[in-house]
């Protein structure tokens, strides 16, 4: 594991060699950050099973994934696709066949991991970049495409927060509609709130969004109060989601990427 720190936080970066068996079909391996904690206060953030336990799929603290525009030749009936920041994976049994190989490149306040793909008419290069700025943990991406085939780019982070003790979760800068749920309102404050106390599975929600600008969200936090995350991007599909152990808001950034061309993209996430 690799780790950032500074005197407001600590934050660890799951190395993609070492920890592979932190790693599924679900998140990308590089640029995962698994925990940030903070000397005062001991650890940020949560998970679905934290602490108790940890498992792939569920993940904690801020993993982010591609996994949902898996790469294949558009003909193809093989089960065997790339996962942009994972590697060649097997869809019918949901199994990592061959991680992708990480440079790493660590300097005082960031670490870079790069990979390279190249599966079927695809290929391309990503840069993942986490660095610690005072209490600022910036996530960075960066996706080249270096083949022939255009890359329909479907991402998206999922930071786990813990629960907080009130009701209040978290409130956006952009307009939005929430549906009648079971789990989730508006309160008068502008505060998406919880109806009820979520069980383990949880509720997900997506958010009905007319955003025009950047997404910044302020998210209440059980220890620090109110922590807030900038996004560089106007969201597309975004839903939220919490279970007994976390809550968590999932802004999508979804591109095509033709040949030659590339995109980038970034989070602060500010405790």
């Amino acid at each position: 594991m690799y780790v950032l720190a500074n005197e407001h936080l600590t934050v660890m970066v799951l190395d993609p060699s070492v920890d592979q068996e932190r790693f599924g079909t679900r998140y990308c391996t590089g640029g995962y950050i698994f925990q940030v904690t903070d000397p005062r206060h001991g650890d940020l953030l949560s998970g679905p099973t934290y602490p108790d336990s940890f498992n792939w799929f569920d993940g904690q603290g801020i993993p982010d994934a591609f996994n949902l525009s898996p790469l294949r030749a558009p003909t193809s009936t093989d089960p065997i696709a790339l996962i942009i920041g994972i590697g060649t994976c097997n869809l019918q049994t949901n199994q990592v066949i061959e991680f992708c190989h990480w440079e790493v490149e660590q300097a005082h306040a960031a670490i870079t991991m790069r990979t390279a793909h190249s599966f079927a008419p695809f290929a391309l290069a990503l840069e993942r970049t986490v660095s610690l700025y005072g209490r600022t943990v910036r996530s960075y991406t960066r996706l080249a495409n270096t083949g022939s085939g255009l890359i329909p780019l479907r991402w998206f982070p999922h930071p786990f927060y813990p629960q907080p003790d009130g009701d209040e979760l978290c409130r956006l800068n952009i307009p939005f509609r929430l549906a009648d749920n079971p789990g989730y309102t508006l309160a008068e404050n502008g505060f998406i709130s919880r109806k009820a106390w979520p069980d383990r599975a949880g509720f997900f929600q997506p958010l009905d969004h007319d955003a025009q600008s950047s997404l910044v969200i302020l998210q209440k936090h059980r220890t620090l109060g109110l922590v807030a995350a900038f996004c560089s991007y106007v969201p597309d599909f975004f839903p939220i989601w919490g279970n007994d152990c976390t809550f968590s808001w999932e802004p999508y950034f979804e591109r095509t990427v033709f040949s030659g061309q590339e995109a980038s993209w970034w989070i602060d996430y500010q405790f």
